[in-house]
């Protein structure tokens, strides 16, 4: 067996393992790192270092750690409930809500299961007030995160930004974001259709305003204001809470406009609200997405000794040497949907994109167009059941038949798995986008 060959099947052993047995699967990336490029490819220590993501590193704990304060301080729960108001009682609306505020926070940094941990609760606790599918209602919390997933300053699409720039492929950050943007929206809007969305606007407006789930007229969340005439504790916007929405507010600027690097920006005004608020920091640093961190350094630095190796050109000339390249493309792109449905959709996309350079950089596919394909099939099969976030939304449904929602959602992730590979393939890759 080549050394080439023997590599991919250790990846294919760290998916199997990670996901069978609920080990971190960076933690593994680490190990086969150290036993691949010591013992096959005979890297030292600085060799299978060489493949390490710092700057990816900074930006994971530094955007993480300022979305951990706004979550510790109740800024993120003052963004639900303002969202929430914007409905004024219309039922209809609410899973679109729920879209867009999950978008939003995604869209700013949030990872995609910290966003979703955080609506998803309120999104569901919904959907069974107001006998909203839940299946809709939790498609729509998911494709909302994902829409939202990679922007330039979001978790996802620095990430995949960040691999195609180490990678030296033609990249386009709009691009990216606007094709998982609009993949999930479309996907979103059929699901509303099919799911009984329409329905919904037959009932008009519910009366009085829509409370939170579970609150009282007179408890402290409940959409009235206490006897002693002060606002709800989640509807007030007080100092810290002020200072974080201005904090993220200048994080977007910073990025966007001043070009200023993410995770350095995310760091720094995270350490300004802690040295105002120690209180939250205290909270905060706990919740900083360190399985995360872990997950994409471990896979990353584990595609560092492949490239070390040789695997990554080896492996991309046997895929283009099918000698059809849209062939190869769509079946990258099903490899990336079928293996995120069961396990990472952040640790395929950091294997699976550089697989993709060597017949990338031939010119015969736009770079692009296969990025944003892969990274959309990646991605929208987290409505699995086993992955993350489709978990969350089952663990967040009340008064639901646990097993029948839990075969809805295979059952749907199944759907998606199948058909939006080719979607994505269809509509991103073979018009030869960049």
């Amino acid at each position: 067996m080549s050394p080439e060959l023997l590599s991919i099947l250790v990846l294919v052993v760290v998916f199997v393992i990670a996901t069978t047995r609920s080990v971190n699967m960076g933690a593994l990336a680490f190990a086969a790192a150290f036993g691949v490029g010591g013992l096959v490819a005979g890297l030292d220590a600085d060799g299978i270092f060489a493949g390490f993501p710092g700057d990816l590193f900074v930006v994971l704990v530094g955007v993480t750690y300022l979305f951990a304060i706004a979550r510790a301080n109740g800024t993120t729960d003052w963004l639900v409930h303002a969202a929430v108001r914007l409905v004024r009682g219309r039922v209809a609306l609410i899973p679109w809500v729920m879209f867009a505020l999950t978008g939003a926070l995604t869209a700013i940094g949030a990872v995609s299961p910290a966003a979703v941990a955080i609506v998803a609760p309120i999104a569901l606790s919904f959907a069974a007030r107001y006998g909203i599918s839940p299946l809709l209602m939790g498609a729509m919390v998911v494709h909302g995160a994902q829409a939202g997933g990679f922007s330039p300053i979001s978790i996802y699409g620095s990430i995949v930004n960040g691999i195609v720039e180490r990678e030296r492929l033609p990249g386009n950050e709009l691009a990216l974001f606007l094709a998982s943007l609009a993949a999930n929206v479309v996907i979103a809007g059929v699901v509303y259709v099919v799911c009984g969305g329409l329905r919904l606007w037959q009932r008009g407006a519910v009366d009085g305003p829509v409370d939170e789930p579970g609150d009282t007229p007179d408890s402290p969340g409940g959409a009235r204001t206490a006897q002693d005439g002060n606002a709800a504790p989640a509807a007030r916007l007080t100092p810290a809470r002020i200072a974080t929405l201005v904090s993220l507010l200048a994080l977007v600027l910073a990025v966007l406009v001043l070009d200023l690097d993410a995770g350095l920006t995310a760091i720094t005004l995270a350490v300004v609200l802690s040295t105002l608020w120690p209180e939250d920091s205290r909270k905060a640093t706990g919740q900083i997405a360190w399985p995360t961190v872990l997950l994409i350094c471990g896979v990353l630095t584990y595609v560092g000794v492949l490239d070390e190796m040789g695997t990554i050109t080896w492996a991309g000339e046997g895929v283009g040497g099918i000698g059809v390249p849209l062939l190869a493309a769509v079946l990258l792109c099903y490899i990336g949907a079928l293996v995120s449905a069961f396990a990472s959709s952040v640790g395929i996309m950091g294997a699976l994109i550089p697989l993709a350079v060597p017949f990338l950089e031939r010119g015969e596919i736009g770079a692009v167009g296969m990025v944003a394909a892969l990274a959309v099939s990646a991605t929208v099969v987290d409505v699995s059941p086993f992955s993350t976030n489709g978990a969350l939304v089952l663990a967040a449904a009340p008064d639901v038949d646990r097993e029948r929602f839990f075969r809805q959602l295979m059952v749907y992730g199944g759907i998606v798995v199948a058909v939006v590979p080719a979607a994505a393939w269809l509509v991103m890759v073979v018009p030869g986008w960049g």
